[in-house]
C-alpha cells in the first residue's frame, strides 16, 4: 500500500459486517481513510470512536472513493448498487458482502460503467447484528470469497490487500458457482434446521418432544433462531439453487428410507461411513457463517503465563470456557485468542472481567 496516499474507502452500512470492516482496518493500518453512510446516530458513534474519518451525507458521495463496500441487507445493497453503477468513476472499485452473488453479477452485466465490480462474501458472522456488535477481529481466519469474474488484476490485488488487512483468507470463486455452493452448505441447512424444530414441535398427546431435546438436537438446530428478515431476500434471490439442493436432499432421504424399510443394514452403514469421512475433511481452523457458541476475542501480548491469567480470572467467577483457540499471531504485535461460552450472559460477563484486568476484548 502506497505511503504517499491513503486508500480512500467508503462503507455503505455500518452494521455488523460494515462496522467490523471499519474497525479491523483502523486496527491494522493507518493507511486508510474511511468514509461511511448510515443513520446519524451510528455515524456519530463511529466517528467519536475514531472508527471512521468522514460521514457521508448520501450514498452518491461514495463514488469519489477508491473502494466502496456495500454492507446493507441484500435488497438494500442491490438498490444502492443500481444507483451507483452508472456514476462510478474510472477505476473505482465497488464490492458487496452479501450471501448471494449471481443477482449482483447479472445486474452489473446489464449496466455500463467506468468502475470495476468485484463481488465478495465474508463467511463469518455473529448471532446478533448491528454496529454495537461489530468486532475488529470478526474476520480473523474467516474465508472471504472473491468473485473470479474480475479481469482487472490491479483492482483485484487492491481488494485482496484489504481482505488481508482484515485478517481473512481470500478464495476466488465464480459468482454463480458460489450460489450453488452456499445453497448446499448455508441456505439448505438453514431451512433444514427450521424444519427439524417445527417437526419436533408437533408434540404427542403425552409429552412435549422438545423437553427431551439434548445437545445434538440443539447443535443441529441452533440456526433456527435466525430472523426471517435476514433470510427473506437470500431465499428469493437464490431460489433455483436452493430448490435444487432440496431435491438432492430429498433423494438422499428417500434412499435411506428405502434402506430402512428393506432392512439394508450394510448400505446404511456405508452411508454413515461416507458421511463421517466427508465430515472430517471440513477445515477446523476457519470460522463458519454463524457461530455455534457465544464468542469473545482477546488480544494479548506475547508473555509467559498469559493463558493462565485469563483462565484463572474466569474460573474465580465460575465461568466455564467451552473452547479456546489462537486465531492469529501478528509478528511483533502479539496474538488473538478466541474464547467460546455456552451462553450470552457468560460471554458478556467474561468480557467485563477480562477488560477490568487490562485485556483488550472484543
Amino acid at each position: 500500500m502506497s505511503e504517499k496516499r491513503k486508500v480512500n474507502i467508503s462503507i455503505i452500512g455500518l452494521g455488523l459486517i460494515g462496522g467490523s470492516i471499519a474497525k479491523a482496518l483502523k486496527k491494522s493500518t493507518s493507511e486508510v481513510y474511511i468514509s461511511a453512510f448510515d443513520i446519524a446516530e451510528t455515524l456519530c458513534q463511529a466517528e467519536n470512536e475514531r472508527v471512521i474519518d468522514h460521514k457521508l451525507l448520501n450514498i452518491e458521495e461514495a463514488v469519489k472513493s477508491d473502494i466502496i463496500f456495500l454492507c446493507l441487507p441484500v435488497d438494500l445493497s442491490l438498490n444502492c448498487f443500481k444507483k451507483l453503477i452508472p456514476i462510478l468513476e474510472e477505476d473505482s472499485i465497488i464490492t458487496d458482502v452479501c450471501g448471494v452473488k449471481g443477482i449482483f453479477q447479472r445486474t452489473w452485466d446489464s449496466f455500463s460503467s467506468k468502475g470495476i465490480y468485484i463481488g465478495g462474501h465474508p463467511m463469518t458472522g455473529k448471532e446478533k447484528g448491528g454496529y454495537s456488535n461489530s468486532d475488529p477481529l470478526l474476520f480473523e481466519n474467516a474465508v472471504y470469497i472473491i468473485s473470479e469474474r474480475v479481469k482487472d488484476e490491479s483492482a483485484k490485488a487492491k481488494l485482496l490487500s484489504i481482505v488481508k488487512l482484515l485478517g481473512a483468507r481470500a478464495v476466488t470463486l465464480n459468482p454463480f458457482v458460489h450460489d450453488k455452493v452456499v445453497a448446499n452448505v448455508s441456505h439448505l441447512p438453514q431451512l433444514l434446521s427450521v424444519a427439524l424444530v417445527n417437526n419436533a414441535s408437533q408434540n404427542s398427546q403425552e409429552k412435549n418432544n422438545l423437553d427431551f431435546a439434548a445437545g445434538g438436537f440443539r447443535d443441529m438446530t441452533r440456526i433456527a433462531s435466525s430472523s426471517f428478515n435476514i433470510w427473506d431476500p437470500v431465499l428469493r434471490y437464490n431460489k433455483d439453487e436452493i430448490l435444487s439442493a432440496i431435491e438432492s436432499l430429498q433423494d438422499e432421504i428417500i434412499k435411506m428410507k428405502q434402506m430402512l424399510i428393506t432392512d439394508q443394514i450394510d448400505p446404511l452403514s456405508r452411508c454413515f461411513d461416507s458421511a463421517r469421512i466427508s465430515r472430517d475433511t471440513i477445515p477446523k481452523d476457519t470460522k463458519g457463517f454463524i457461530s455455534p457458541l457465544f464468542y469473545i476475542s482477546v488480544y494479548v501480548k506475547d508473555e509467559p503465563g498469559i493463558i493462565s491469567r485469563i483462565s484463572t480470572a474466569l474460573f474465580q467467577e465460575s465461568i466455564n470456557i467451552k473452547d479456546i483457540e489462537l486465531l492469529k499471531i501478528r509478528e511483533g504485535a502479539g496474538g488473538t485468542f478466541r474464547l467460546a461460552f455456552d451462553g450470552l450472559e457468560d460471554s458478556q460477563r467474561a468480557k467485563v472481567i477480562l477488560s477490568n484486568i487490562g485485556f483488550e476484548v472484543y
